[in-house]
């Protein structure tokens, strides 16, 4: 008896469609195989699978930490009165992460954030709500793109000057 039911038994799976793939890959910027598991995972619920991906970003920065950044970039930021500006040393692992759009972006708004709410030093920077979203911590926003890019990444220091 227990064999003819596991026979009739079917396991329904959700399909994941590539529309839901690329919008999801739209939305963070992970790998078209890590939005697929995420989606899959949540059975294709996309609030779900964004949960997922975030928790996988920060496991990723946790096993990415210990290893060396000996690349990565200046950015000087200089806010529109002339009267703040900000050098912030971002480091990486590899010169081609280095050059990455991604990186160069989160140089540039992190050398913003900085002219915008003056830290005191680094762990402070790193506790503080993103001031393009609040909902993020610095230390979160660093974590989403280890994750995106697989590296470690590191400020290395800043200097916020003002008239």
């Amino acid at each position: 008896m227990d064999e003819a039911i596991s026979r009739n038994f079917v396991c329904y799976k959700i399909m994941i469609t590539a529309e839901q793939i690329k919008q999801l890959r739209q939305k963070t910027n992970i790998s078209i195989m890590e939005c697929k598991k995420a989606l899959e995972e949540s059975d294709g619920d996309e609030k779900k699978a964004l949960k997922i991906l975030e928790k996988s970003g920060q496991k990723k920065a946790m096993e990415t930490s210990a290893r060396a950044t000996k690349q990565g970039l200046i950015e000087a930021y200089i806010h529109n009165n002339s009267k703040i500006g900000t050098i912030l040393e971002l480091s990486c692992e590899t010169d081609f992460v280095a050059r990455n759009s991604q990186f160069k972006e989160l140089a540039h708004d992190l050398a913003m954030h900085i002219a915008a709410l003056n830290p005191k030093d680094l762990e402070e920077l790193l506790k503080q709500p993103f001031i393009k979203d609040e909902q993020k911590t610095i230390q979160d926003l660093i974590n989403q793109t280890i994750a995106k890019l697989g590296e470690n990444i590191k400020i290395r220091k800043f200097v916020r000057l003002e008239i």
